[in-house]
């Protein structure tokens, strides 16, 4: 019997984020005291005046189909949003209100890529962008960046680009590595982009939480490269409002009625009562937003200085941006701890997993079997006993115990 599935569902790898946090989620539920530095998303509270406006949505009847791109109102203050906070001159009528971030990527790459149609993607970069060009039929092109501390290498970057090139994906800041471009790195992106007639799917889910660095979006760089720039972004990560499932993209006017006419025909419109929440989390009072990068400023300086002492464990350069720190942990390769042989970041996640009951998601699905990653989107309290466990941890396999 021939299988069921298509090529397209078999070729398909699931979530390696998703699938650890799982795995840990699934041990808490037995009984079993872990402690989980997995999770991609804020352990803050969603923003009071968002609460407020999608209860006020609720109760008011506003629970009805919405216009696919999103209603008038949230498109508008989204454009003005993107206007002050970052020069980007977009209209509401170009803006693509969505069932979060992920969903506008994966709408973008649809509406852009024919079959085979190649896409660059800086690494170590988030496990869902290969995956979802793969889905969309083009073809994935990894370009190491580790070589230079994280940074984008204009000389790796076009060495990438073929004829075959149509679109380049940047996260900024990074996940997992925690790089803030510059703007100097963002003008040789913009320049290869327009030289060899490419597109920018620009992913700026993080651009609120950076430290010291300055956030800086591609397409406002100029006319030429804002007409060529999907511009990303959502509420999961600033408003902590992840499962509220509101994401947006930006672009030029053809993109933008492709994009929405793609979504038509899969998810029609996000819910009317998150866009709701999301009008009133950007028309509200934006301390809470502030507050919250403090805290996560706090933990990362928490962490990383945990980090640098620990045996075997080397950060290349500090974070500066989104809430997560990606430390390499090869120098304990080759050692075997709980019956697994530690010959890589996936072994070296698990034994740490069943040994000391910590969870972090392992670098290789990243694009960097070196690192693992270790989010610090939880309590200083968690995140100690968390440091506790790996130094432990760490130790133990450094002296051969």
């Amino acid at each position: 019997m021939r299988s069921p599935l298509g090529l397209r569902a078999r070729s398909l790898q699931p979530s390696a984020t998703i699938a650890v946090d799982a795995r840990a989620k699934a041990l808490v539920a037995q009984g079993v005291d872990i402690v989980n530095l997995t999770a991609g998303e804020p352990d803050f509270d969603t923003m009071p005046a968002a609460r407020a406006g999608g209860i006020a949505a609720i109760e008011q009847g506003f629970t009805r189909y919405t216009p696919v791109p999103g209603i008038a109102e949230l498109r508008e203050a989204i454009a003005k949003k993107l206007n002050d906070d970052n020069g980007l001159e977009y209209k509401a009528a170009q803006v693509v209100v969505s069932n979060g971030a992920k969903q506008s990527i994966y709408n973008a790459l649809m509406v852009l890529l024919d079959p085979g149609d190649e896409v660059v993607i800086p690494t170590p970069a988030w496990v869902s962008y290969p995956e979802m060009v793969k889905l969309a039929g083009g073809v994935p092109v990894m370009v190491d960046t580790q070589p230079n501390q994280y940074r984008l290498d204009a000389k790796a970057l076009a060495a990438a680009i073929t004829p075959r090139t149509k679109v380049i994906v940047l996260n900024n800041p990074s996940n997992p590595t925690g790089v803030v471009y510059s703007d100097a790195e963002l003008r040789m992106v913009a320049g290869l982009a327009v030289s060899n007639d490419l597109y920018v799917i620009s992913d700026e889910i993080y651009e609120k939480l950076t430290y010291g660095a300055e956030f800086i979006s591609i397409a406002s760089l100029g006319p030429e490269i804002l007409d060529r720039t999907v511009t990303v972004n959502g509420f999961s990560k600033a408003y902590a409002m992840t499962g509220w499932r509101m994401g947006y993209a930006a672009a030029n006017p053809e993109i933008a009625q492709a994009m929405s006419s793609f979504q038509s025909q899969c998810t029609s419109g996000a819910s009317s009562i998150t866009q709701h929440a999301a009008l009133a989390a950007l028309k509200g009072d934006q301390a809470p937003v502030e507050a919250m990068r403090v805290q996560f400023d706090r933990r990362r300086r928490y962490v990383a200085g945990r980090l640098e002492p620990m045996p075997g464990i080397h950060l290349d350069g500090m974070p500066e941006g989104a809430f997560y720190i990606f430390p390499r942990v090869d120098e304990l390769y080759g050692k075997q701890v709980a019956g697994i042989e530690i010959n890589g970041s996936v072994r070296f996640a698990e034994a740490l997993l069943e040994r000391s009951r910590v969870a972090v998601v392992p670098g290789l699905p990243f694009g960097s079997d070196r690192h693992i990653r270790i989010s610090y989107a939880c309590s200083l309290e968690t995140l100690t006993e968390g440091m506790d466990r790996f130094e432990a941890f760490a130790r133990s396999l450094a002296d051969g115990r």
